[in-house]
């Protein structure tokens, strides 16, 4: 098979969650271009409408489903909405993330929820819905759970961000990605996690305006993750390019977490 036919998505069908602005965009964007029919699910459905418009007239057939994730009660829908769309699911992209900055010794209790439920609880309860009525009984699927470099180790501390409850949760993710790879490898479903580093976002403005330079100085490459960075690394991952990958985690971070 060549390369292009590996990267071929033409006929898949993909949910992104988180995916009606800036990373998660992105990502559907890629997948749409490679041919995958996508599921749009965040929580705002205006902007959604938006996402759905700006895929459309890029040929691309999107699907949108408004919810919340941290409602688990949602899960369900989403995935039956998405099933009696297209019949199937193929591809699973867990984008959808929030963050709540304070200092350890004073982080709230609802704080620390509201970041695990969608972080991390959400993400598997998806994980657990599409696998179950889905991929397992199609003995095939590709899950790609967004984590963070922020997973892989703590914050200069002369950064205060306070962002315990986050970097938990997606070192969290990540050790869901690996143990969620050896139990579904026997039904041939590929589950791996991407890590972006620092990309601008509604989410990283602020923390950005604040230590952006110190950022850029210990990013080797010298620039924060732009509007395409992502495209190849979700659509290797969901792609038949990666079929002998599972339970990896790729940094896309500039080369930031090499130091």
């Amino acid at each position: 098979m060549s390369v292009r036919n590996l990267l071929d998505l033409s006929g898949k069908t993909a949910i992104v969650t988180g995916g009606s602005r800036g990373i998660g965009l992105q990502m559907a964007t890629a997948l749409g271009e490679m041919g995958a029919k996508v599921a749009l699910t965040a929580r705002k459905q205006d902007e959604l409408d938006e996402s759905r418009a700006e895929l459309e007239r890029a040929g691309i057939e999107c699907h949108t489903i408004a919810g919340d994730l941290s409602n688990f009660d949602v899960i369900p829908g989403i995935v039956a909405s998405v099933l009696s769309r297209w019949g199937g699911i193929d591809i699973l992209v867990n984008n959808a993330g929030c963050n709540w900055g304070a200092p350890a010794e004073d982080y709230p209790n609802d704080g620390w929820r509201k970041v695990m439920n969608l972080n991390v609880d959400a993400a598997f309860f998806l994980c657990r819905e599409v696998g179950k009525r889905a991929m397992l009984p199609n003995k095939s699927g590709k899950i790609v759970n967004i984590a963070s470099i922020a997973g892989l180790f703590g914050n200069p501390p002369e950064w205060g961000m306070g962002t315990m409850a986050y970097n938990t949760s997606k070192g969290a993710l990540i050790a869901m990605t690996r143990t969620l790879a050896a139990e579904w490898g026997p039904h041939n479903i590929n589950v791996n996690a991407i890590c972006p580093g620092f990309f601008p976002s509604k989410m990283t403005r602020v923390t950005l305006d604040r230590i952006g330079a110190d950022v850029l100085r210990l990013t080797p490459l010298g620039r924060l993750g732009g509007d395409e960075d992502l495209k190849g690394s979700v659509v290797f991952l969901a792609s038949e390019a990666s079929r002998h990958v599972t339970g990896q985690t790729l940094a896309v971070d500039g080369g930031c977490s090499a130091i």
